[in-house]
């Protein structure tokens, strides 16, 4: 069972339910909620949900690593094989795009980059900048080049680094697809869609109640470790804003509304790759969730 939806879209609390019903195990689809680091600011599952049923790839990163859907790939192999042993149902949950896409599509072929090669591109882009990353991309690789933004850090550096370690583009790598974890037949999906104006108002609200239960504390640890600004975790919505506030350049107030803003257009952004990339999912308001998942052999 694949169950996507936006940030603050319900999805998590349904999978719950519904895991509860069935004698299945919530399994994590969300890029930030692998971080143990950032429990409260990406609304992870407390203590006593995942006590209700057996949860897996939640928190389960440190923040200092550069987790990829490729990561997610091999960890949700893993876990496939031990729940269907345990003869549960998995029910995958998050807002992921891309972590859905490569269970049911596959990932392009991208071999591991070596530390050396990641560390020299990173340095390169610190000490000299996006602009002249990309001065080099448009050398070694073109066709990257033209797809991206100028200044499109993480996705320039990635680019380099790839034609680095590999000399192959990483669009030519794109091009060559592994099999899917979960081909098609072999797996419901579900994307719950609520009404926009209200998506909106629960995401301001949990925001605010982020800050009132340790999304600041949580926040200030994180950043008393210096890691690398680029890596994933650092970029989780609101991390960047509140560090901002903890270093005194702005007020908590306007921390709070760049992380509320910010995971607004986040959730805009996740209707619009869902609809475009991944047609296997049905969408459904959240009030009919729970009816249409009744009315279905879930796999």
């Amino acid at each position: 069972m694949l169950m996507a939806g936006p940030t603050a879209s319900g999805k998590s609390a349904l999978a719950l339910e519904l895991a509860q019903r069935i004698g299945g195990a919530v399994v994590n689809a969300d890029s930030m909620q692998v971080y143990r680091d950032l429990r409260v600011l990406t609304a992870r599952p407390d203590a006593a949900e995942e006590a209700r049923v057996p949860h897996r790839l939640y928190g389960h990163v440190d923040a200092a690593t550069s987790y990829s859907a490729g990561h997610f790939v091999m960890d949700a192999a893993s876990v496939l094989e031990e729940l269907r042993a345990q003869r549960r149902v998995p029910i995958f949950v998050g807002g992921t795009g891309l972590y859905f896409k490569a269970l049911v599509a596959g990932l392009s072929a991208v071999p591991p980059i070596p530390q050396t090669v990641r560390e020299s591109v990173r340095g390169r882009l610190e000490r000299d900048g996006v602009e002249a990353l990309h001065t080099e991309l448009v050398r070694c690789d073109p066709v990257s080049a033209a797809r991206l933004r100028p200044r499109d850090r993480t996705r320039i550096a990635r680019a380099l680094e790839v034609v680095e370690a590999t000399g192959s583009s990483i669009t030519d790598w794109h091009r060559k697809r592994q099999s899917p974890l979960l081909p098609v037949g072999q797996f419901t999906a579900l994307f719950v869609a609520p009404e926009r104006e209200t998506l909106y108002a629960r995401i301001d609200a949990r925001f605010d109640a982020m800050l009132k239960t340790g999304a600041l504390a949580e926040v200030e640890r994180l950043a008393a470790r210096h890691l690398d600004p680029l890596l994933p975790a650092m970029k989780a919505h609101g991390v960047q804003p509140l560090i901002r506030h903890l270093r005194g350049q702005i007020t908590l107030a306007a921390a709070a509304e760049i992380g509320r803003a910010d995971t607004r257009r986040y959730a805009k952004r996740q209707f619009t790759w869902f609809r475009h990339q991944l047609p296997e999912f049905e969408w459904v308001a959240p009030e009919q969730a729970r009816g249409w998942l009744e009315g279905r052999t879930l796999s």
